[in-house]
């Protein structure tokens, strides 16, 4: 009998075993399994949070593992004896604390060159290093499932260094995910997202083809570790140009990004948060319908493509709704 408490986070764990040959395989997987945040229970036994992304990201991985050879189960778990939540949960923040103290070194190590050094390739040098911090910063706040407490001051150092290039007009790159200026910005591109569409992303897909850009093709893709082409921008994926950002869901995240100022869209991006994000933030009367009516267009609709246009189709009526809404009530 589980003596998990009201409240404790809820586990899965993989199981793997990999054959001895090929040994790239096994570096493949322990990357993967970095790349994905996932800690060691013990040895071959991984653990992450469970939620939908964790599980879409485990089993993909058994996939890998599988393929290569070698088994893999996924399970979920409450922990009852040998090891406590809280020591586990310690365990994620210890490792994503290292990752945020190493970036904040790197930072204040780049930060005391250009005190030392004052010529352009310095800078230029310093620069390009700041772009690959703020990337993985980026990638580490992705994995950061329980908010480690190193994480400002690395995203401090890392900004008070952005903000001393950019004074000197050094800095080359961009440093993190465009930040677009409105939906001008945003179109002529092909948009790449997970295969298998859910809510957010048959939100934000439709958001894109109805207010950014109505010529706008899409690319669906496995999971995390794709690499885009040029032309090619992510959205709601790992290391997406337009993903989750703090507690918004992409489809906030692409409101904001594209300018999009409209009621009605805020209306909707409220239920997308909701469903998605399962907060209860905001608990719209709408939501509890949406959320099964997506459901079953997901359930009942295998290709991508169908579930974006029965679910557009869905979001069409009721932009219309919150428009003659807010119409009514302007008289």
């Amino acid at each position: 009998m589980s003596t998990a408490r009201d409240g404790d986070p809820k586990w899965l764990f993989l199981l793997h075993q990999l054959p001895a040959k090929p040994a790239y395989a096994r570096v493949k997987v322990w990357r993967r399994l970095q790349s994905l945040g996932a800690v060691t229970v013990k040895n071959a036994v991984y653990a992450l949070p469970d939620n939908s992304e964790t599980r879409e990201d485990f089993a993909w991985l058994a996939k890998e593992i599988v393929a290569s050879g070698g088994e893999a189960l996924v399970c979920e778990a409450e922990l009852v004896e040998g090891l406590t939540d809280e020591e586990l949960r310690a365990t994620f923040e210890r490792v994503r604390n290292e990752d945020y103290e190493r970036i904040a070194t790197e930072a204040a190590a780049l930060a005391a060159r250009l005190d030392e050094e004052s010529s352009d390739a310095a800078a230029a040098e310093v620069a390009a290093q700041v772009v690959r911090l703020r990337r993985q910063l980026l990638e580490t706040r992705a994995i950061d499932f329980f908010g480690a407490g190193a994480r400002d001051a690395a995203d401090g150092s890392l900004a008070v260094l952005e903000a001393r290039l950019q004074e000197g007009g050094d800095m080359s790159e961009p440093t993190s995910a465009p930040q677009a200026s409105g939906a001008d910005a945003l179109r002529g591109k092909v948009w790449v997202t997970r295969e298998a569409v859910q809510i957010d992303r048959i939100a934000s897909a439709w958001l894109i083809r109805r207010f950014i850009d109505p010529a706008a093709r899409f690319k669906f893709v496995p999971g995390r570790a794709y690499l885009p082409r040029a032309g090619e921008v992510r959205f709601d994926m790992f290391e997406g140009e337009y993903t989750h950002e703090g507690d918004r869901c992409t489809f906030e995240v692409l409101l904001q990004r594209a300018s999009l100022h409209d009621s009605a869209l805020g209306a909707i991006g409220e239920i997308i948060h909701d469903i998605d994000l399962k907060d209860g933030k905001y608990g719209r009367e709408e939501t509890a319908g949406i959320r099964i009516v997506m459901v079953g267009i997901a359930a009942g609709q295998r290709d991508d493509e169908e579930r974006l246009a029965r679910g557009s189709a869905v979001l069409d009526d009721l932009y219309q709704s919150f428009r003659g809404q807010i119409e009514e009530k302007a008289r």
